[in-house]
């Protein structure tokens, strides 16, 4: 389970965010991960759970943004929604696709009680 090995990442970055600022606790995450990006949400949450016990971090709470897969052809240039790396257009049936979304993976925010608050 590859998420446990990123839930602890995510831990180890926000946490060393957070003493830099003075932080006494984390209370938000906030994560961008794309449908494509090959991360089960599910799996990252419980992990992160695990990850977190007696850190900064310990009782934050995690926030899941899930962008849909979007697709480009590169032939008529429509977007259309993908849930795979491989896809046709349903325009003109090209294969020339590009992936324009969906393969994010971001901490995009996380929210720290400094001391003396």
């Amino acid at each position: 389970m590859h998420e446990m090995s990123i839930a602890l990442s995510i831990v180890e970055a926000v946490v060393a965010h957070a003493q830099k600022e003075g932080a006494v606790r984390i209370s938000e995450i906030e994560l961008l991960v794309g449908k494509l990006a090959g991360i089960e949400a599910d799996s990252l949450k419980f992990c992160f759970s695990a990850a977190a016990s007696g850190t900064l971090a310990g009782e934050a709470r995690l926030v899941l943004e899930e962008p849909e897969g979007v697709g480009e052809c590169g032939e008529c240039g429509v977007r259309f929604p993908v849930n795979f790396y491989y896809a046709e257009c349903p325009e003109c049936r090209s294969l020339r696709i590009t992936i324009v979304s969906g393969e994010e993976f971001l901490i995009q925010s996380i929210t720290i009680d400094e001391r003396g608050e």
